[in-house]
């Protein structure tokens, strides 16, 4: 793989023609039989190309259907970075960044960031509810109960549609009830030594007045590990 300056001046000091000579060199790859070490040439390949033109729509998406499946999530997500600075008007750089940030690392927080920030760029209305909604339910898998809270408050009240916002004040409520129950059954388990077997526990040693009651109809449960979560949310059933 050649330098970035020795690509340039090999195109005549086009940047863009260098760059568009890479993108067509990772499109034309044959990437069924390649090596993890091939894939690492070639995120390296499209991430010049990023550099080069930032806003080369071929390479980010060629980057996105290939690179982060083999491994290569870091480069994939400086491309996508780049091409949401220079494409403003595009919500896939910022949407595939999103998926990425979900999917591939857990980081539920950016990802939601990301996802409403591509939900910012679509017209239509229904469309960029979908895609809010979405972040709005990415914020679930959070750690920072409370932070997320804030933020889906923040969603709401910037909510155009009334039916939207009140769902989503119903959002961070609920989040908010998730958060009070994690706090009662850490100091359950400060003070009995052991792991919640059950939230009627809570409710038994007094440490809350009642078990609160999902506007969603899910409920809550505990995971194997004694700690409150989302019924919807629990591998292997909940408690």
């Amino acid at each position: 793989m050649l330098p970035v300056f020795v690509q340039v001046a090999l195109a005549g000091g086009d940047r863009y023609l260098a760059a568009s000579w890479s993108s067509v060199r990772a499109l034309v790859t044959e990437t069924v039989r390649m090596a993890a070490d091939e894939y690492r040439v070639l995120a390296l390949v499209q991430r010049d190309v990023s550099w080069l033109n930032p806003a080369h729509e071929d390479n980010y998406y060629i980057a996105t259907a290939i690179l982060p499946w083999e491994g290569e999530v870091e480069p994939t997500q400086v491309i996508l970075r780049r091409a949401t600075l220079a494409r403003p008007f595009d919500y896939q750089p910022p949407f595939y960044y999103a998926f990425n940030q979900m999917h591939f690392k857990g980081d539920a927080l950016g990802a939601s960031e990301w996802l409403r920030s591509a939900a910012s760029k679509l017209a239509d209305p229904d469309e960029r509810l979908t895609l809010e909604n979405f972040a709005a339910r990415w914020l679930d898998k959070t750690q920072d109960l409370e932070l997320a809270a804030r933020i889906v408050d923040a969603m709401a009240a910037q909510a155009k549609r009334k039916d939207f916002a009140a769902y989503l004040r119903q959002r961070s409520q609920r989040l908010r009830d998730l958060a009070a129950l994690r706090r009662a059954a850490a100091t359950y388990h400060e003070r009995y030594q052991r792991p919640l077997q059950s939230l009627d526990d809570l409710v038994r040693s007094g440490l809350i007045a009642q078990i609160p009651a999902d506007p969603f109809g899910s409920g809550f449960a505990l995971d194997q590990t004694g700690l409150p979560v989302l019924a919807g949310g629990v591998a292997g059933g909940g408690k």
